[in-house]
């Protein structure tokens, strides 16, 4: 048996889906676990994760997973992970809590930089510097007010607080505990922050000496990186360690004997602006294997993957409710369970919606899975699989989660990440004729007393009961006190300021590794892109798969009509056409090609008063395959049936509930969209499709449906004659040059089909906001947005810009916002193309403290002294998000924009140089657009409307759900 750095070698393989090698070790000292990957991949990831098994719902495991973030043995300083945000060029850098696990992962696509993220991050997790301030800043401490009272605060606290307002999130949670009362799973490893400030430091300090050790670790490499040196780095610390028993299995929920019921009430501002929402869940109770995961992921996918999956179908048919409710297949715990249901339903409904349900998988079973449906979903699945498409997540950072999902319960960490001969072997089984999944539907569903329903209520009598429980135990926690404890809790408060107000010192700061800015390439990369008339052409390796975006210019489209895109944009897709009904076009998008989905680009031109719209239709196939893409798109594109009564009505209810839902836990996004819109025609477009405009747009629009469909089909008529034809057409193509050359003449065919045309432009109508909008919502928690145009009161653009935007969001906000304030996060954002700069909270138990700390942005720049070591920092990290890394997909993609926003290379390069030459000045001069923000900014809050009309500010407060 190999052994290397004190690791002995389990297995090694080379494996295809992965194309590369993957060896598993064993540390000899401690049994710590390693899963190393070694192939091609430049984005190197790494990640260690720990079983963390909450006791309780203290959120435990959440409080660690930050604090041990917070300094460490060998890097003493206060924020390690901001000053890697600072200056790193990392693709990946974050934690997160698992209701079982604890994960840290890192990626970079620099080597050097890697190690230093991989080094900062093994330190921190084996030696934190934990405190009890750490607990009080992470978690909760008690607040001594002005008139002797006391209130709680905690980074964690408010998160919660803000996760606890989300219906979706609570659903969720309330779901999962239904199902596994007696294990881990049904405790909330987040923290109920009503149970939150009963846990001690002393829990705290056992927690992490318990499962924070070698023994009980998952540590995981993927990419190019050295693989011997990945051992050193992991001996250097698992070494420092005795093996133990860490006793962190996850125990096994028993089934039911029969189905339990679960009634539930979420806060609402007002009862008649929510409704219901109910779910049936199924636990599964055979234990995982990878034949039957399979199984299960496609019969998901069969049976509400698609807007004609039959389940999704019937529920959304039933007019019942607005939008599917649910997470489906929940595949990431040691046990699987599937969820279904209806929100947006009235309450006394809910059995009817449990009737629907039983009674569509009884049919299933009696008339047999369409094979077209099997087809569909077998497809979808296996080209998610060979795709391998993780968005803007490391690749790496997939396999490990897929890994874990096996690994961490004592089975084979490839047992998931093997996916050909399970695919191979299942197809081979469908051609045969073999009935599979109506014998699951039967086991699992139909003949399964292991299950549940959740039933949600809105009730407006929640958030003030909630409110006046916290105000009871605050009040009892005040009035056990002596003086000399009070005394002892003001004293704490005052200390854990001092310490959060402290600078770190240069030394301990020296402390954190990085790279030098004399590394960096001077000269920025260029993405491939050859222009062909209206056409861009990528030419990069895809892997055989074409990636191809229609962008239609939509200009021309007057005011009133903007706010229907994005349903539109669903309706192409989601209606049927004349030649081909809803059910069997979904279907052959899914069998045929590797998905079809719509979108929008609104941006200002560079150097102009114009903006840049286009409405897209995405879709993407294997080469192989294009022809029946190009195929599926025209018929879309020149058939779509958009007055298909029944699929309009459900696509406006699922897009209205949808946008319901986000509020809360998108409340930051929706406040920055709406403060944009008061600047440029972009922001107002944003606004008018998918902001607070959008979303009232289509409370009405739902009621047209009812009363007036023919005028509604008559505006969707009008969108398609106005957008969709050649001359509005610029079609975008990332594929290899091989096998863009045989499909190039049907492309040219496609866009030869369309009308012809002709390009126009509307004159937009501005609309007024007041100077300070309140948008309420049923949360605990605020979103504080201030902002203004900045180019309007004499800031001119540099590339510096964004890296002091930056450098706020990582100092100043963060120490002010965040780790003094208590909020969850706190964003610094400036558009470069409209000169829009907004300051915004996320999840902020504050109102009046956040904008005065915005005010004081101007202040802080001004008299900032930055020496040359934290300008490298910032120049850093700045060019690491320049350069930040993208799949080849998000490549074609990211450079279309840029040419339809009119920033050439030359652009980009002298912001580049900007960056590179970045210097205090640069600082004190973007310290005038941060006062113009403090002088003439308007402010939008969404959130408490009581803590809103507690703030004295003259605010025009307007309820929104």
């Amino acid at each position: 048996m190999t052994k290397l750095h004190g690791f002995k070698e389990i297995s090694r393989e080379y494996l295809t889906e992965l194309n590369g090698e993957a060896v598993i070790y064993e540390h000899e000292k401690t049994g710590g676990r390693v899963l190393s990957v070694i192939n091609n991949d430049e984005n190197k990831t790494f990640g260690i994760s720990f079983r963390t098994p909450p006791e309780n719902s203290t959120g435990l495991p959440h409080i660690l997973e930050h604090s041990v973030l917070c300094g460490s043995r060998k890097y003493p300083v206060k924020e390690p992970f901001v000053e890697l945000l600072k200056c790193s060029l990392q693709t990946f850098l974050n934690a997160m809590t698992y209701p079982d696990k604890t994960v840290y992962p890192v990626a970079s696509p620099n080597e050097q930089d890697f190690r230093n993220l991989v080094g900062v991050y093994l330190d921190a997790v084996f030696f934190p510097n934990l405190t009890p301030n750490t607990l009080m800043q992470e978690g909760w401490h008690y607040v001594p007010e002005e008139d002797g009272s006391l209130s709680y605060k905690g980074v964690v606290f408010n998160e919660m607080k803000g996760a606890y307002s989300s219906p979706d999130s609570l659903l969720y949670e309330y779901t999962q505990n239904s199902l596994f009362p007696d294990v881990t799973y049904g405790l909330d490893s987040g923290g109920n922050p009503e149970v939150i400030p009963d846990l001690t430091f002393s829990e705290f300090m056992e927690f992490h000496e318990k499962y924070y050790h070698p023994s009980n670790s998952y540590a995981f490499f993927y990419g190019d990186d050295d693989p011997e040196h990945r051992l050193v780095m992991l001996d250097e610390y698992f070494s420092q360690f005795e093996r133990i028993n860490p006793e962190s299995e996850i125990g096994v929920q028993a089934p039911f004997d029969a189905p339990v019921a679960l009634n539930k009430k979420y806060a609402v501002s007002d009862e008649g602006s929510q409704k219901a929402m109910f779910t049936v869940n199924f636990g599964i109770g055979r234990p995982r294997e990878t034949m039957m995961d399979l199984e299960l992921g496609i019969l998901e996918q069969i049976l509400i993957g698609l807007p004609s999956s039959p389940l999704r179908k019937a529920l959304n048919d039933s007019g019942l409710g607005e939008d599917l409710a649910g997470v489906g297949l929940e595949d990431e715990l040691r046990q699987l369970y599937f969820s279904t249901g209806l929100k947006g339903i009235e309450a006394e409904d809910a059995p009817k919606v449990e009737e629907l349900i039983f009674a569509t998988l009884k049919d299933l079973v009696e008339k047999g899975v369409e094979r077209e449906d099997i087809d569909a979903a077998v497809n979808t699945i296996e080209f998610h699989l060979r795709e391998n498409n993780t968005g803007s997540y490391p690749r790496g950072l997939s396999v490990m989660i897929t890994a874990l999902t096996s690994w961490l319960y004592d089975a084979h960490p490839l047992e998931y990440v093997r996916y050909e001969k399970p695919i191979a072997d299942l197809k081979k089984r469908i051609e045969k004729g073999e009935k599979i999944f109506e014998p699951l539907i039967e086991e699992l569903f139909l003949n399964n007393n292991y299950r549940s329903t959740v039933l949600m209520v809105p009730d407006t009598e929640v958030g003030p009961a909630r409110e006046a429980r916290e105000k009871s135990k605050l009040e009892k926690a005040r009035s056990a006190m002596s003086d000399q404890e009070y005394k002892s809790v003001v004293n704490k408060a005052k200390e854990l300021q001092e310490e959060q107000e402290a600078p770190d010192s240069p030394e301990d700061l020296d402390s954190i590794p990085r790279l030098k800015v004399a590394d960096l390439d001077r000269e920025g990369k260029e993405i491939v892109c050859e222009e062909k008339g209206e056409l861009l052409f990528h030419d990069l390796d895809t892997n055989g798969i074409i990636y191809l975006d229609l962008a239609f210019d939509f200009a021309g489209l007057p005011d009133r009509l903007l706010p229907y895109l994005p349903i539109f944009g669903r309706a192409l897709l989601q209606t049927g056409t004349r030649s081909t009904d809803f059910v069997t076009m979904t279907r052959r998008m899914a069998a045929k090609t590797g998905g079809i989905s719509p979108g929008t680009i609104v941006s200002a031109k560079h150097g102009t008063h114009e903006t840049a719209t286009r409405f897209l239709l995405r879709g993407k196939a294997t080469a192989e395959r294009a022809a029946d893409l190009l195929e599926i798109i025209s018929e879309l594109l020149l058939e779509a049936s958009l007055d298909n009564k029944d699929r309009i009505r459900q696509l406006v209810l699922e897009s209205k509930a949808r946008m319901e839902q986000n509020l809360i836990p998108s409340g930051h996004i929706m406040a920055a969209t709406r403060m944009k819109a008061r600047f440029n025609e972009a922001g107002l477009i944003n606004e008018l499709m998918n902001g607070i405009s959008g979303l009232e747009f289509l409370r009405t629009l739902a009621e047209r449906v009812e009363t007036d469909f023919d005028s509604v089909v008559a505006d969707l008529e009008e969108i398609r004659s106005m957008i969709l034809n050649q001359a509005n057409l610029l079609s975008n193509v990332t594929l290899d040059g091989k096998n863009f050359s045989t499909i190039e003449t049907a492309i040219s065919g496609m866009r030869a089909a369309l009308p012809a045309g002709k390009c126009s432009a509307a004159k937009r109508n501005m609309l007024t906001f007041p100077k300070a909008e309140g948008l309420c919502i049923p949360a605990q928690v605020n979103y504080v947005a201030k902002g203004t145009n900045v180019y309007e009161h004499g800031y001119e653009y540099s590339g510096a810009a964004h890296i002091i935007s930056r450098y706020l969001r990582t100092g100043y906000l963060w120490d002010k916002v965040r780790v003094q304030g208590g909020a969850y996060g706190s964003f610094s954002m400036f558009d470069r193309s409209s000169g829009s700069l907004s300051f915004v909270s996320y999840r902020d138990p504050n109102l009046i403290r956040t904008l005065d700390t915005y005010d004081g942005v101007a202040d802080y720049l001004e008299n900032i002294e930055i020496n040359n070591d934290e300008l490298e920092k910032a120049i850093l990290g700045g060019i690491g998000d320049i350069d930040s890394y993208m799949l080849p997909d998000a490549k074609g993609y990211t450079s279309m924009t840029r040419y339809l926003s009119g920033e050439d290379a030359a652009f980009r390069q002298s912001i580049r140089d900007q960056v590179l030459g970045c210097s205090q000045q640069d600082f004190r001069d973007f310290a005038a657009a941060a006062k113009s923000v403090a002088k003439h900014g308007d402010i939008v809050v969404i959130g408490s409307k009581k803590s809103m009309e507690e703030s004295g500010l003259d605010m025009k407060l307007v309820d929104v759900l």
